[in-house]
């Protein structure tokens, strides 16, 4: 086989392929772009479009967030941040110094009204009162970070232990006993959209501590999140992307030759689902952590690593899901922003498996209300976990009768006027997703993720780096969120860099 640096200067640089043209993938080809010795990287993307998890659409006579929906943390330390700062599209608010100095702890905001499913209206200050408890206590899981033992495995049961202590505590009646853990209940559920999970009982309560929330008030971007990633596929040169491209399996750690590059080897091949067979000195993998854990056997071959496989299946990836509904004219107040949902007697101290069919809703969190599209007002719901994996199986005009159901039962008005349309997600059913983001499980430490972010083949210097791993589940303390994503696809830029600029100082060995 031909030299590292041989090899590369006879083909005119290094052959780069990056698995998937989400945030990690063109954040990576945007940086290799720069350096001289990436002259051929192309960004093989499955779908029609880029942006991956970014997903926004013209709908409603404006633009919503399929995807991604906030900047978590808008402030300094955020590279989405202050990427979208510097090509223009955030305004005068998200960017100002107050909004990045707030620390929200990444809580969710209160409601601005609080309905039960009998559409009594719940007192604010109740809602505050559990928030605040609520939110104490997930505050005090992350302290377990470097602690010696845990009290239990999962965030949810540390949760629901001390919320049973408090309980012997309340003094109120029975009624108002019971509206108190309904409440907590759907703060729950509002936790198991954070983390992507279908229950707190699923997520590991000694590395909750690793996630690192920024400061700052979360913000939207007017014109659709995914004007950040075209800006970012804009300034790359234009045959890099290439779309429509699904990757069938990866061969790594051979000889491959092309006979476009006679006289050349290569230690990995790209196989495409069209049959197409692409050489490489290098692949970036950026595809979800879901369709990794799917695909993983069949994705790798030779299969990967004993060690990085168990990573994989270990680490938690669970799916979140929106439900946009359109209406002629608003329900709600004109200052209204979220409307939280409560479901009477249900508590989160109490196990229930009621069928999916007929209690799927019950897992939503409530709406938020999206800024007015000129004369179109729309809804936002939020639903986590397996109810949310449900609701992709059912059609549209179930689930709209569905939740028009739900919202004549919260208002208490059996004659409200049933939405106009509706758009939901679906990233479980997504082939090249299978779900919304990752999150540490029970059994899986920060420890994983970085085995899941080590190249392959591993400690083998004679043939380095064949394949890299970038992605949010690869980031340690930011998984989950786009600046996560960014920054490991920048890092895995960063490391093929190294290499080559520590290759173009060695000397060249005499022939």
């Amino acid at each position: 086989m031909a030299s590292g640096g041989d090899g590369a200067e006879a083909s005119g640089g290094r052959r780069v392929l990056v698995v998937g043209g989400g945030i990690a993938g063109l954040g990576a080809a945007q940086r290799l772009c720069s350096h001289p010795a990436a002259q051929h990287l192309r960004v093989l993307e499955a779908t029609a479009c880029a942006g991956g998890r970014i997903r926004s659409e013209r709908r409603f006579g404006g633009v919503v967030e399929v995807g991604a929906h906030w900047i978590h943390g808008p402030s300094q330390g955020n590279p989405v941040f202050q990427l979208a700062a510097e090509y223009g599209l955030l305004g005068e608010k998200e960017l100002s110094k107050e909004n990045q100095l707030v620390e929200t702890g990444g809580h969710v905001g209160l409601p601005s009204v609080c309905c039960t499913s009998s559409g009594a209206r719940v007192s604010l200050e109740l809602v505050a009162e559990m928030a605040s408890l609520f939110y104490g206590l997930i505050d005090q899981t992350r302290e377990f970070l470097h602690a010696t033992e845990t009290p239990v495995p999962s965030v949810g049961e540390y949760l629901k232990k001390e919320i049973s202590q408090q309980v012997t505590g309340w003094t109120e009646n029975e009624e108002t006993r019971k509206l108190k853990l309904a409440i907590l209940n759907t703060f729950f559920h509002v936790e198991c959209c954070l983390s992507g999970t279908h229950s707190m009982d699923l997520v590991a309560l000694a590395p909750f501590g690793e996630y690192t929330v920024l400061p700052g008030l979360d913000c939207t971007f007017s014109g659709g999140y995914q004007e950040l990633t075209n800006c970012i596929m804009a300034s790359l040169p234009k045959d890099v992307m290439i779309f429509n491209m699904p990757v069938k399996t990866i061969h790594w750690n051979g000889s491959f030759r092309e006979g476009t590059f006679p006289g050349e080897a290569f230690p990995v091949l790209v196989e495409c689902e069209d049959g197409s067979r692409l050489p490489a000195h290098h692949v970036i993998v950026t595809v979800p952590l879901g369709f990794l854990k799917e695909q993983q056997n069949t994705f790798f071959d030779p299969p990967l690593p004993a060690e990085k496989a168990e990573a994989i299946r270990k680490i938690g990836f669970g799916t979140n899901n929106k439900i946009f509904l359109e209406f002629e004219e608003p329900f709600w107040e004109p200052d209204c922003q979220l409307i939280q949902v409560v479901w009477e007697d249900t508590s989160p101290l109490q196990d229930t498996a009621p069928s999916m069919q007929d209690a799927w809703f019950k897992k939503l969190i409530g709406f938020l209300v999206l800024p007015p599209f000129g004369s179109v007002h729309v809804l936002c719901g939020f639903i986590a976990g397996l109810e949310s994996e449900f609701m992709e199986t059912l059609s549209d005009e179930e689930v709209l009768l569905s939740l028009t159901q739900v919202l004549r039962r919260v208002t208490g008005n059996p004659q409200l006027p049933a939405p106009k349309s509706v758009l939901r997600s679906c990233w479980h059913s997504a082939p090249y997703t299978r779900g919304s983001y990752s999150y540490v499980a029970v059994g899986s430490t920060g420890d994983d993720i970085d085995q899941l972010a080590q190249p392959l083949p591993v400690d083998d210097s004679s043939t380095q780096l064949q394949i890299l791993f970038a992605g949010e589940a690869t980031h340690r303390t930011f998984y989950s969120t786009t600046h996560g994503a960014l920054l490991s696809g920048w890092r895995e830029a960063d490391r093929l860099i190294g290499l080559w600029d520590l290759q173009s100082q060695q000397p060249r060995p005499r022939l």
